[in-house]
């Protein structure tokens, strides 16, 4: 996150609404962007370990809906792929190269 920024939430279905409050624009993320997004304000990280910890995240929701009877396979998701996200969430000022 950008330092002094709050960001205003709403989630619904695997999607989220976002309010930046220093730039006043408001952007729609997927469910992979948000979680990137946490990522990021929980701790530093690179892209590959960024996009392994992803997919082990998709892997086990993978695995919990095929137990339930509600499987939709997740895509994995490649190193190249996470920087292009990050590259996106950095246009939308929400995040700050370190």
């Amino acid at each position: 996150m950008v330092p002094g920024q709050i960001l205003a939430r709403r989630e619904r279905d695997g999607e989220a609404v976002l309010f930046n409050d220093l730039t006043g624009a408001t952007h729609l993320l997927s469910g992979t962007a948000l979680w990137l997004l946490d990522q990021l304000q929980a701790a530093l990280a690179d892209a590959a370990g960024l996009a392994r910890e992803l997919n082990a995240a998709l892997l086990a929701q993978s695995e919990a809906d095929a137990a339930s009877g509600t499987a939709d396979p997740g895509d994995a998701v490649a190193p190249q792929d996470m920087h292009a996200l990050l590259h996106e969430l950095h246009k939308m000022h929400l995040i700050q190269p370190c």
